[in-house]
């Protein structure tokens, strides 16, 4: 299958998961209801989250590797 190319568009609503106060603290803490939040549920519609995904390759709710 052939992966879709990474637009302006997707890099700005990745940005705005980068800068998202609840998207940051799940993936700094890993655990709560906030982490769960974002895992299960937010994940799921939110677009910001799915151009994350798609422009770092991993999700939301994921550490950043240092």
């Amino acid at each position: 299958m052939r992966e879709m190319a990474i637009t302006d568009e997707d890099r700005k609503k990745a940005e705005m998961c980068v800068s998202c106060p609840i998207c940051n603290h799940a993936r700094k803490t890993q655990r709560g209801l906030t982490y769960w939040f974002v895992k299960n549920v937010e994940g799921g519609f939110c677009p910001s989250c799915n151009a994350y995904e798609h422009v770092y390759g991993r999700k939301a709710h994921e550490p950043v590797p240092e």
